[in-house]
């Protein structure tokens, strides 16, 4: 049995005809406009507009930390605030062109500020994270797109799993090293915390495709215009992970010479 993603940014449910296209059925007289149908030149436009707020909101905790300024609450702020702002689109997706330029608003913050702290710990860190995190998604774009990687039902399956898995594994550590003085084994720069970096890594790089695929199916199933807005979201949301994962790897790396 395949598995359904858990993930409202890759599930298939949120880019089938039936889950929107009903809810946006009209008399069938009316003459469908182009352009109030997803495309995949849409999307690649929102979501390069969401980096763009992204990064500028980044900016203004960058400049706050190294300006000798407290960014612990716009950053934990954001954080919270980005949740918050993914859940709703995840339940209500027609909200999305105001909320994904939400999310990007308020993620840079927290994106901001932890690479202010990296930085700060190991400077050059950052600029190789973020080159890292664009090699990535550049390999993994020409692998989807010249066909070299096919997103199957067994291959969604893997990676839903597999980012299930280590969701539940961060909050049961996280939850559990709250309330005692266990170390979870993520935490440090042992070999196995670094593999386990790598292999979120690979899970994180993975999930690129899914959204690939969904941002394409939902452009061939003509899906609504905001599901543009909808698929940059969660775009984002997948590059956020990968560049976090990405400085965690780098961090326990440096931190051994």
């Amino acid at each position: 049995m395949a598995f359904n993603s858990k993930n409202p940014f890759l599930s298939s449910k949120r880019f089938s005809s039936n889950a929107v296209s009903r809810a946006e059925e009209v008399h069938e007289a009316q003459i469908i406009d182009y352009n109030q149908e997803m495309t995949v030149s849409g999307t690649i436009n929102k979501t390069a507009i969401l980096f763009l707020i992204l990064c500028g909101a980044a900016m203004v905790t960058w400049w706050m930390a190294f300006n000798g300024l407290n960014i612990m609450l716009p950053a934990i702020g954001g954080a919270i605030v980005g949740l918050v702002l993914v859940l709703i689109s995840a339940f209500k997706p027609q909200y999305s062109p105001y909320l994904a330029p939400g999310y990007a608003l308020f993620e840079g913050l927290f994106i901001g500020g932890i690479s202010a702290i990296f930085e700060a710990m190991y400077p050059g860190i950052v600029i190789n994270a973020v080159a890292a995190t664009l090699v990535t998604f550049l390999i993994c774009l020409g692998l989807y797109k010249f066909g070299i990687v096919k997103v199957t039902e067994t291959f969604k399956s893997v990676v839903v799993a597999a980012t299930l898995a280590i969701a539940t594994y961060y909050l049961i550590s996280w939850v559990v090293s709250l309330f005692t003085s266990w170390t979870p084994v993520h935490y440090g720069n042992s070999m196995m915390s670094i593999g386990i970096s790598v292999f979120v890594i690979i899970v994180a790089a993975l999930n690129l495709f899914l959204d690939f695929d969904q941002i394409e199916k939902g452009a061939q199933q003509k899906m609504p215009k905001y599901m543009e807005w909808f698929g940059a979201m969660g775009l984002m949301i997948t590059l956020v992970w990968l560049y976090v994962e990405f400085l965690r790897l780098l961090s326990k790396l440096s931190s051994k010479d």
